[in-house]
């Protein structure tokens, strides 16, 4: 699969507007981990690193921020600066995020639990890998 924007629900109201994600509907996968990057220091990147195994779904709750993703030949780079859509990020995809407005908020949902054998730390490494 490659990686791309998928649109979430939108539901408007004057009083403010409600948006929501259902595994296995929204998203490709169920979801085993939740968690969220917040307080990134201007110029500060997060990520580097690639799964093996987990596929993961990238929401910016509040302000903006940029997802950077290469497959071994291609880069993808989305900006994310509304919490209706997000990005869904195959496995065996290195992924960075970076350029992150003040006080953003992202959030993300994996389809494993947390596992340090399931992370591609080297980009060598993950190249060689996809070959």
């Amino acid at each position: 699969m490659k990686p791309e924007i998928l649109q979430l629900p939108k539901i408007s109201d004057p009083r403010g507007n409600l948006s929501f994600i259902e595994e296995e509907n929204h998203i490709p996968f169920k979801i085993k981990r939740i968690y969220w990057i917040y307080d990134v220091p201007g110029g500060e990147k997060r990520g580097g690193h690639a799964f093996r195994e987990t596929e993961e779904f990238i929401v910016a709750l509040s302000g903006s921020l940029d997802v950077v993703l290469h497959d071994g030949k291609q880069e993808y780079r989305f900006h994310l600066n509304r919490s209706y859509y997000g990005v869904y990020v195959p496995k065996m995809m290195w992924r960075m995020l970076e350029n992150f407005s003040t006080n953003s908020l992202a959030l993300i949902l994996a389809s494993t639990i947390y596992k340090d054998s399931d992370y591609i730390r080297e980009f060598d490494e993950f190249i060689e890998l996809v070959k």
